[in-house]
């Protein structure tokens, strides 16, 4: 997918036992959500190294949905309002590793919006009416040390409503089953793109109403060399979806990078629920 984007029973189970032992080497969190202990605030993903950061009873019943609880009074109703809350939950340079600069472009507009067409190209369009922002930040690790430039963006979008952020989720898990080859503009392109969803209790998730991951393997044709990791992680809470792509590189373990995206996105939606009061 491009650095901006209901499947039903089809997309959500297709393949999943499968999925989850190829893109996440095991269901243990939402997504690929890990929790190892660590900090997401401190724990960045490269730093200056590394890569971006019963018996027999009954069971107990557990909770239904995710407990998301956000103040209405935070809760965006115009474009102003959604676009801060967008840049105050979008992850930058400064929260990835101390060696990590921007990107450019660094920031998108607003009503940045890119649309798949029929050729399995990325392109710019409109967002759809129901988008009151979609903000993005893109960061880069200069190569250094045999390894090439790793690429991080992460995306926060504003919804008027649940709704439309669920169909924006289901869309995303639709587009790698309709394209699993993808182009996304320039000379970067997509290969082998699979996808796998997991709605809040399903798949071990509990940290959010909905999860997607997206995997695949990724090119710059600039540059040459092997295709490397490609993720697009994605969380629901609410009316906002928050994002993370990595575009990989020679010299990095798909496993580090995967790691290092959970907690990146860990602490975006901990920025998110704390923005909106969730839970006070």
């Amino acid at each position: 997918m491009s650095d901006v984007r209901r499947a039903g029973a089809l997309a959500r189970t297709a393949g999943a036992a499968g999925l989850c032992a190829v893109l996440l080497a095991g269901c243990g969190g939402g997504g690929g959500e890990r929790s190892d202990g660590k900090d997401p605030a401190t724990t960045a993903p490269t730093g200056a190294q590394g890569a971006p950061r019963g018996g027999g009873d009954p069971p107990v019943p557990g909770p239904t949905g995710f407990d998301f609880d956000p103040d209405p009074a935070r809760v965006p109703r115009d474009r102003a309002a959604a676009l801060a809350l967008a840049r105050v939950v979008a992850a930058g340079p400064e929260d990835l590793g101390r060696d990590y600069r921007r990107a450019t472009p660094y920031e998108s507009g607003p009503a940045a919006w890119n649309v798949l067409d029929a050729s399995c190209t990325w392109r710019g369009g409109a967002p759809p009416r129901d988008v009151l922002a979609s903000f993005t930040r893109r960061s880069r690790l200069p190569a250094a040390g045999g390894r090439g430039t790793l690429r991080v963006a992460a995306t926060v979008t504003v919804h008027r409503t649940e709704s439309s952020a669920d169909r924006e989720m289901a869309e995303t898990l639709e587009e790698a089953l309709r394209c699993p080859d993808q182009r996304l503009g320039g000379s970067e392109r997509i290969t082998g793109l699979m996808s796998m969803g997991a709605g809040f209790g399903d798949g071990a998730n509990r940290t959010s109403d909905d999860t997607l991951m997206e995997g695949g393997r990724f090119l710059d044709e600039r540059v040459g060399g092997e295709p490397a990791y490609y993720a697009w992680h994605q969380d629901r809470l609410g009316p906002v979806t928050v994002a993370l792509v990595i575009k990989g590189a020679e010299g990095f373990e798909d496993q580090e990078l995967r790691r290092s995206a959970a907690q990146v996105l860990v602490y975006m939606k901990a920025r998110l629920t704390e923005a909106l009061g969730a839970g006070a």
